[in-house]
């Protein structure tokens, strides 16, 4: 907490456009702006002191709702598809001129100025304006927290102007429905309407960095979660949701340095942030103790129930959502690496619940093939998540993030692969889902078993295995590894019927590569040549 609070001038606060507000709250503690959310109805404490709120309609990002200013800056450089969404400049200026008169009518505003990337040399200024106290508490512990002293004379690079209650008009705002996410690059502000889901805050600044470094800064930006070993050793985990990404790099013999958004340079690897936003759906003590335990107060958690007459989060309901989260400082993590950097990497897993049961639990990928499968970013929805989901749903998303990310995939996997030759990294595809046959019919892949394979690639211990080439996709898959059985590693093998698997595994073969021709007039002939062969 600041020992004098600073307040921002009405000069500051006319060139923000909120100089009409009535009550400008500037940089609170997160014990204020809990205890202001709880005053105002808008949250609850939990038994353990974290604050529980709910986020209203939208309990996830909307994808389809996020656009970019398109204009001089980025109509030739952003790579324009489903998730990079064109809208006019004029429709920007209108909406934040909407957005701050909506502010200015308010009760009261929350400010908070902050910044993104843990490394000195690449870091970015944030001012965040938020309607509601909880969305600013979302943003100190996601974003890193500038000293006392920093705060005198802070000049933000960014701005974020996020007010949940306001609802665009379609008709005349140029969106698709009434909330929305709008970047400009010139005007050097991201606009988040009508939804209160916080994660749209942390990812438009993650959108943003996805643009600049790449191109500006020749440093590779990652959608990962990052540890570093005793020795220094860096592992970067690549993996969309539910493939294990946070479970995985919380390792308690590891010094976790982030668990989402990391950039490389020539000189290791940085988070961007300076908080997690973990899934707590099914959370446990004993699977997750480091998560469990940061779930206290200054934690926001978000669209949970109670167990029944209790202020004991029931980490098992699906009542509001699947998508159930909480935000907390990375400090709030034991082993959390202060600054959170690293050095270069040394291994690189590629994590992906097959739920069709057809990858090896553990493989090693050339450069071509990391690039490959870096681009295509696959996983598989499990029968059930989703309405009209009756068997395994194959997803992909390009670099394991494709909604945030504004140039061509290929850029990312050259730089990739750059890096990788460069340094001699080991490239690992880890399948954290299913074995002897697909969902349904085969079982999940053990987490213990997981953890074994990744401790064995980290430590050396795969080395001194023999391995062969899978048939179809091409990766090698070692014969052994300390503390697996090896009946396990040669993924049809565990079949009852391999005709079966046969059949299965080339249906995936074809649906990597009917994916796959979107990207293929931008990538070299090293990485078509990784295509998988039915």
């Amino acid at each position: 907490m600041l020992s004098t609070p600073i307040m921002l001038s009405d000069k500051t606060l006319v060139s923000l456009g909120l100089g009409s507000c009535r009550s400008v709250h500037y940089q609170l503690s997160p014990e204020e702006l809990t205890e202001q959310t709880i005053l105002r109805g808008q949250g609850l404490l939990s038994d353990t002191g974290a604050l529980c709120i709910r986020t209203g309609e939208f309990t996830g990002r909307s994808p389809l709702d996020k656009f970019t200013v398109k204009d001089a800056i980025t109509e030739n450089t952003v790579d324009w598809n489903n998730f990079n969404i064109p809208i006019e400049e004029k429709y920007f200026h209108q909406l934040r001129k909407k957005l701050l008169d909506y502010l200015n009518r308010q009760p009261e505003v929350w400010i908070r100025d902050a910044y993104a990337c843990a490394d000195p040399a690449y870091r970015i200024n944030i001012r965040v304006i938020n309607e509601q106290p909880s969305c600013n508490l979302f943003a100190h512990n996601m974003f890193l927290r500038p000293e006392e002293h920093e705060l005198e004379g802070f000049q933000a690079d960014w701005h974020i102007i996020h007010a949940p209650g306001f609802k665009a008009d379609p008709a005349v705002d140029g969106t698709r429905q009434h909330n929305f996410a709008v970047i400009s690059f010139t005007h050097k502000a991201i606009l988040i309407g009508g939804t209160g889901y916080t994660g749209e805050i942390k990812k438009g600044i993650f959108t943003i960095l996805n643009y600049i470094l790449p191109q500006n800064r020749q440093v590779l930006s990652m959608h990962c979660s990052a540890n570093m070993g005793e020795k220094g050793d860096v592992a970067i985990f690549f993996g969309l949701s539910g493939t294990g990404k946070t479970t995985l790099s919380a390792d308690p013999d590891r010094k976790l340095i982030g668990d989402d958004e990391h950039g490389w340079t020539n000189q290791g690897v940085f988070n961007f942030e300076g908080g997690c936003y973990a899934k707590t759906i099914d959370l446990s003590e004993a699977k997750e103790p480091e998560i469990y335990h940061a779930i206290r107060p200054g934690a926001l958690v978000e669209n949970v129930g109670f167990i029944n007459g209790t202020r004991r989060i029931d980490f098992a309901s699906k009542a509001i959502t699947e998508n159930t989260r909480v935000s907390y400082p990375l400090h709030y993590i034991s082993n959390a690496q202060e600054p959170a950097m690293g050095g270069l990497p040394k291994n690189i897993f590629f994590l992906t619940c097959d739920a069709n049961g057809v990858l090896p639990p553990i493989s090693k990928l050339n450069p071509g093939q990391a690039m490959y499968q870096f681009i295509s970013g696959y996983t598989a929805k499990v029968a059930g998540t989703e309405a009209g989901v009756t068997e395994p749903k194959s997803t992909f998303s390009a670099c394991f993030g494709a909604p945030f990310l504004p140039l061509h995939p290929g850029r990312y996997a050259e730089m990739l692969g750059e890096k990788m030759k460069a340094h001699r990294v080991n490239v690992w595809m880890v399948n954290t889902g299913w074995t002897g046959g697909c969902c349904g019919v085969g079982s999940r892949m053990k987490l213990s078993y997981t953890r074994a394979m990744i401790t064995a690639a980290l430590n050396g211990q795969l080395n001194q295995a023999q391995y062969k080439a899978h048939p179809v996709f091409g990766m090698m898959i070692p014969d052994a590894c300390p503390g697996v059985p090896s009946e396990i590693l040669d993924p049809r093998s565990t079949w009852a019927d391999q005709t079966a698997y046969d059949a299965k595994c080339k249906d995936l073969a074809r649906q990597f590569i009917k994916n796959f021709e979107k990207y293929a007039g931008g990538v070299s002939e090293e990485i078509l040549a990784a295509a998988p062969t039915p």
